[in-house]
C-alpha cells in the first residue's frame, strides 16, 4: 500500500490520476474495510491538509461555497452555513458521534453515494451543485445528476469533490431537516427529510421543495409543485406528507419495514416543512431542529 499526504488540489489530482483513491476523515471507507464490505485501496491519497477543501466562502455572483474537506462538527456552527443554508448544519448535527463529526467531511458523505446520508436531502432541496476537478478540467453536477443508486455517483475515478456549491438565498427563505431517530444515539437514518421554503410577501409558498432520506435507491425529490400559492395550514401539511409518502419506495431490513418507513418520512416532511416556514417568517429554531422539537437523544 502506498499513502500519499497532499498540500494542494494539484497534488491530489496527480494521484487520483494515477491510481489512487482519496481520503479526508476515513469515517467510511475504513469502517466499511473493517466490516468486510471492501479492502482498503493499495493507493490512498490524504486530503486533510489541503486548505483550499476546507474554507467556507462566497461564491462568486452569489451564494455559498463549501469545500468538500469542511467537517460535520464545523457545519454545525459556522454562521453562514447556520443561517443560509440552515438544514445542512440540522443534518450534519446528526451525524455518527462527536468523534465521526469532528472528522467526517461534507465531501466524504456526499461521495460515499448513500441514500440514508444525512446531508443529501438538504443539498438537494438548497439546488447544492458538487464541483468535480481532476487533470482534464472541472465540472458540476446536480445532486440529482451526481447519485446514480446506492453507493455509486457519476464521478469518475480521477475526479475530485471538490466544494458543494449553493445558489444565494432568497429573502424569506428558510430549510429545514428532519430524521427519525431512535432512542440510542449514533443511528444513521431510518428515514429522513429536508424541505426548503421561499414566501411570498403575502406569505404564501412562492418556492418548495422536499428530499428524502433512506427510502429509495438514491435521494429522492418530491414533488409538491402543487402547494406552491397557498399559505401552509394543516391541509398543506398534510398534502406534504401525502406526497412523500406516494413518493417513497422503501425496503424492509433489520431497522424497520418498508410500510413503517412509508408512513414515517411522511412524518418527517411535514415537519420539516412546518419548520423551514417557521424559519422563513423569522422565528429562531435552534439546530438540529430534532433536538428542539424533541426527537431523539443528545450525542
Amino acid at each position: 500500500m502506498s499513502f500519499t499526504i497532499a498540500n494542494t488540489i494539484d497534488d491530489v489530482l496527480t494521484a487520483l490520476a494515477a491510481g489512487a483513491r482519496p481520503i479526508a476523515g476515513g469515517t467510511d471507507l475504513v469502517v466499511g474495510a473493517r466490516q468486510g464490505k471492501a479492502p482498503l485501496p493499495a493507493d490512498l491519497v490524504a486530503l486533510d491538509r489541503v486548505d483550499e477543501l476546507r474554507t467556507i466562502g462566497p461564491e462568486p455572483g452569489g451564494g455559498i461555497r463549501i469545500g468538500a474537506g469542511v467537517t460535520h462538527a464545523t457545519l454545525v456552527h459556522d454562521a453562514t452555513v447556520v443561517g443560509a443554508a440552515t438544514s445542512i448544519a440540522d443534518a450534519s448535527a446528526l451525524v455518527g458521534s462527536p468523534a465521526t463529526r469532528h472528522v467526517g467531511t461534507l465531501g466524504g458523505n456526499v461521495m460515499n453515494g448513500s441514500p440514508a446520508m444525512d446531508t443529501g436531502a438538504p443539498l438537494m432541496v438548497l439546488d447544492a451543485a458538487a464541483e468535480l476537478r481532476s487533470l482534464r478540467g472541472t465540472r458540476r453536477l446536480t445532486m440529482t445528476e451526481l447519485w446514480t443508486g446506492p453507493g455509486s455517483t457519476a464521478a469518475e475515478p480521477d475526479e475530485l469533490c471538490t466544494a458543494l456549491v449553493l445558489p444565494a438565498e432568497s429573502d424569506r427563505s428558510g430549510s429545514a431537516y428532519v430524521r427519525l431517530e431512535y432512542r440510542r444515539a449514533m443511528e444513521i437514518a431510518v428515514v429522513g427529510a429536508a424541505a426548503a421554503v421561499t414566501l411570498a410577501d403575502d406569505g404564501t409558498i412562492a418556492r418548495l421543495a422536499v428530499a428524502l432520506a433512506a427510502v429509495a435507491p438514491t435521494i429522492v425529490a418530491v414533488d409538491v409543485s402543487a402547494m406552491i400559492g397557498h399559505r401552509v395550514d394543516d391541509n398543506v401539511l398534510a398534502a406534504v406528507a401525502l406526497a412523500a409518502s406516494d413518493t417513497a419506495t422503501p425496503i424492509d431490513d433489520l431497522r424497520a419495514s418498508a410500510d413503517y418507513r412509508r408512513h414515517t418520512v411522511g412524518v418527517m416532511a411535514r415537519r420539516a416543512v412546518d419548520a423551514a416556514v417557521r424559519r422563513a417568517g423569522g422565528e429562531p429554531i435552534g439546530v438540529p431542529v430534532n433536538r428542539s422539537i424533541g426527537i431523539g437523544v443528545a450525542s
